[in-house]
């Protein structure tokens, strides 16, 4: 099993200004840098029709999920998603399109809590609280005294990462809804109310995820060969079993799925060696393509 390390991770528990990332901001910070402007700019207040905090919240989103790079520029996943005539899906009407943006969250690093979160903290405590995770990090610290952290800022990290995955099923407003960008997806489960309320990411069968975006997050993940063992694939940090929390179940009906559509990947289960296997590699974004019809 893979484990994630102080080595591998830059911990960052701040940037957004506590403000979890809304329905449309993506888009309309997509469109604001498309169109050559700056979120330095005294008008991006205006221009974003948002509060100045919030401008700096939409940057830091938009680094977070992959849009743009640390100079602001547009990465190639976000104009492939975002662009108006060639985007695959820029007002994020397929559920597809938000399973893309949580596995970019987690993948990309750079809000820690994410990939903290799924990768490993989950898996060791099932039924978790704002203080359990602090708890955690605590005895990460205590072994890396290179990390350090401010229990205040990790505290509203954590509210804004319930608030990422919630449901708020009464707000009907799209734009100022309480619900963040990835509510739709169901990851997140509360339980109880008030100071008994309680959260789980529960390993299931996911249905509602396509497995043209397990496959692309396959083929998107560096560490992965031709060949990758059944274990990879559902216990390694950013692998499709840590990130969309699937079961053994679960990311087997996912790979029967993938093999029977792809003529060049078999499974094989030698000896007990459970493996997927690539006759030969296609491109990751060649599966987006053919499943959003391009």
């Amino acid at each position: 099993m893979s484990t994630l390390t102080i080595d591998t991770l830059k911990y960052t528990f701040s940037g957004h200004d506590s403000f979890q990332c809304r329905q449309l901001w993506l888009k309309k910070g997509f469109d604001y840098i498309q169109e050559k402007r700056s979120f330095n700019d005294e008008s991006a207040v205006v221009e974003l029709g948002v509060g100045k905090n919030m401008v700096s919240a939409i940057r830091y989103w938009m680094k977070a999920f992959n849009i743009i790079d640390s100079k602001d520029n547009l990465t190639f996943f976000g104009t492939k998603l975002f662009d108006e005539k060639t985007g695959y899906d820029p007002y994020l009407e397929d559920e597809a399109s938000i399973w893309l943006l949580h596995y970019q969250l987690v993948k990309t690093e750079l809000a820690s809590i994410y990939t903290i979160i799924f990768n490993e903290f989950r898996k060791e405590k099932i039924f978790f609280t704002k203080e359990t995770f602090l708890n955690y990090l605590k005895r990460i610290q205590d072994s890396n005294t290179g990390l350090s952290f401010n229990e205040n800022t990790v505290a509203k990290d954590f509210a804004v990462f319930v608030n990422m995955y919630k449901n708020d099923s009464e707000n009907n407003d799209v734009e100022d809804s309480f619900s963040g960008i990835l509510s739709e997806i169901g990851l997140l489960k509360a339980i109880g109310k008030g100071k008994d309320e309680q959260f789980q990411i529960e390993n299931n069968e996911r249905d509602s995820l396509p497995e043209a975006i397990v496959l692309f997050s396959i083929l998107d993940n560096p560490n992965y060969g031709n060949s990758i063992s059944l274990n990879s694939l559902e216990f390694d940090a950013n692998s499709p079993g840590s990130i969309f929390a699937l079961n053994r179940s679960g990311l087997m009906n996912k790979i029967s799925s993938i093999v029977s559509e792809n003529k060049s990947i078999t499974f094989t289960d030698h000896a007990g060696i459970k493996e997927l296997q690539f006759k030969n590699k296609p491109n990751a974004y060649s599966i987006l393509d053919k499943y959003y019809g391009q």
